[in-house]
């Protein structure tokens, strides 16, 4: 049974058969004193509440028809009933499932045997504007298309050798330089629930998705763990001092340490907004919250982290993403100390002392 959200929508009842099992009502026309209209779809699916919504407005539902087998909407269906499906991480679900209802809105009802490479590459090729949903689209494809094979629900995968397509020429969001950091905690000082955005993001290096979720039932003794979101690895970060000051201070949430005006905890999306809109007052127009987790993978680069530390911190796998870190890090670090050889004679060798 799915938690009731509260405050409890309006009309809508719950009561408890003799046999112990739960069913739901709605008040026709939205009033107090309209019939009751028995709801049968489980509660919390888009079924139940397009029923609901239905008897509000006091029109017939015209409930969702089983797809047929052999549809593409019957395959996506088996396949977030499989494992495959449910050892994906939440944020990855939700992302595939973006890419599922439109796919469902044009081809749902198109037989999955008749698929093939040339569909999924015209597919991959109508996002060619936005690369990363092309990206998406291949991923969700994929993923689906490879169990079905492994379950001979199709003879070949439509989707084997179909190529990415090419990443955007960018390196994605702007890392914070020291003085955008400088000019945030000048506009928002300590004592300000703004700072513990901040602090909390910096000083974890955490993502966005997992700094609104991580708070005092995290931490032990001084340390906190927490399993990220996106890949499910789990990261253990001892606070810092500096942190330990912000957290004190607060204001902090009761689960969250990043939380609302209300004390309540945030989704990723509108801390997000609101994270934007404390830089904005803070002078800085183009932050944002994944720009300063970069920022703390180059601070802690700069400082000499290895790639495996990097990758403890931050929960990186496979060495590539850190090694961007520690490459750029080096490289600083090298043309310092051999610039010197560029010199003709011992006298042009010495560098100005850094202003």
């Amino acid at each position: 049974m799915h938690d009731m959200p509260r405050p409890r929508p309006l009309h809508l009842h719950r009561e408890v058969t003799r046999h112990g099992k739960a069913v739901w009502y709605a008040r026709a026309g939205g009033s107090s004193r309209g019939p009751r209209i028995r709801l049968h779809a489980e509660f919390g699916t888009a079924e139940f509440w397009a029923e609901y919504q239905a008897a509000l407005a006091s029109v017939p539902h015209k409930p969702r028809t089983a797809p047929h087998e052999g549809a593409l909407a019957w395959l996506i269906e088996r396949y977030r009933e499989t494992t495959a499906w449910s050892y994906l991480s939440p944020a990855t679900r939700r992302q595939r499932e973006n890419i599922f209802k439109h796919v469902l809105e044009t081809a749902g009802k198109e037989r999955f045997a008749q698929i093939t490479t040339a569909t999924v590459m015209a597919g991959r090729d109508r996002r060619a504007n936005t690369p990363y949903q092309a990206r998406h689209f291949l991923d969700a494809m994929r993923g689906l298309f490879r169990w079905a094979l492994k379950a001979r629900l199709v003879k070949t995968d439509p989707t084997a050798g179909v190529d990415d397509p090419p990443r955007p020429q960018s390196d994605g969001f702007e890392p914070w330089s020291e003085d955008d950091i400088a000019a945030y905690e000048m506009r928002w000082p300590i004592g300000t629930r703004h700072r513990v955005w901040l602090d909390v993001l910096i000083y974890t290096g955490l993502r966005r998705g997992d700094a609104v979720r991580f708070g005092r039932q995290h931490v032990r003794n001084g340390v906190g763990t927490i399993k990220t979101e996106k890949t499910g690895t789990e990261v253990t970060l001892p606070i810092l001092p500096v942190l330990d000051a912000t957290l004190k201070a607060g204001p902090c949430g009761d689960l969250t340490f990043i939380a609302g005006e209300n004390g309540r905890p945030l989704t990723k999306e509108s801390f997000g907004n609101l994270f934007r809109k404390a830089c904005r007052a803070a002078g800085l127009h183009n932050r944002s919250a994944h720009g300063l987790r970069k920022a703390a993978a180059t601070r802690a680069a700069n400082a000499g982290a290895t790639v495996a530390e990097l990758e403890a911190i931050f929960g990186w796998q496979g060495g590539t993403m850190a090694a961007l870190y520690t490459r750029a890090a080096d490289r600083r670090r090298l043309a310092q100390g051999a610039m010197h050889k560029l010199a003709r004679t011992s006298d042009e060798q010495t560098l100005p002392a850094p202003r």
